[in-house]
């Protein structure tokens, strides 16, 4: 299969999310590492670009809160420049461009040289990377997708936004099933991806694909 055209998109495997230790610990994300970094070489092996979005927050932000619904707003975490905002290993971009939320990037066609760089970090301040970083829409026109795989945390908040942005911009959202996770309390977004044709796979089903 022709890849060239395909895009990796890895939604918030960041410490403070993953590791039992981190300050929003999703209940059994550090079970689904060996997936995350199957998938991270499975990108490099076949030259594929990531988008690995990450949350970046200062203490005004308005999803964190003292006393928070975890809904809405949550506790602080993945605050910037703390080693709970890295990503974990298995996903630690390499060489990434970085785009941050907060600060003004010039934008050029030669950050997306195949041959330069494959990797692509976007800070935000918002469950959903385009709304979070103003700079998510001119980057996925420069990279041009036509399928775009998603996976990473969580399930029903970031990951959620994520694929319905990507859906409205997207030929392809495919989701790889067992390579997500989800907070507790808040609905499942399963049945409203189907509705608008995201294809829900399993990690084996899309390296035949890729074949």
């Amino acid at each position: 299969m022709d890849l060239t055209d395909w895009l990796f998109w890895n939604v918030d495997t960041q410490i403070d999310f993953v590791y039992p230790r981190g300050k929003l610990y999703v209940q059994d994300a550090e079970t689904i590492r060996p997936q995350w970094k199957k998938l991270t070489k499975l990108a490099a092996k076949n030259s594929i670009r990531v988008v690995n979005s990450a949350d970046y927050h200062y203490a005004n932000s308005a999803e964190l809160d003292a006393s928070p619904d975890f809904i809405k707003t949550f506790p602080e975490h993945c605050m910037a420049d703390t080693r709970g905002a890295d990503f974990i290993k298995d996903t630690d971009p390499e060489d990434p461009v970085v785009f941050d939320w907060d600060r003004e990037f010039l934008i050029t066609p030669e950050l997306f040289d195949r041959e330069k760089y494959r990797n692509f970090v976007i800070r935000k301040d918002a469950f959903d990377v385009f709304a979070g970083n103003p700079l998510t829409e001119v980057i996925l026109k420069h990279l041009n997708p036509e399928t775009v795989v998603v996976y990473g945390v969580t399930t029903n908040v970031c990951v959620d936004a994520a694929v319905k942005g990507l859906g409205k911009r997207v030929k392809n959202v495919i989701v790889v099933q067992d390579a997500i996770k989800e907070l507790p309390n808040i609905p499942l977004p399963f049945d409203d991806w189907r509705k608008k044709n995201v294809k829900l796979v399993k990690l084996d089903e899309l390296e035949k694909m890729m074949k």
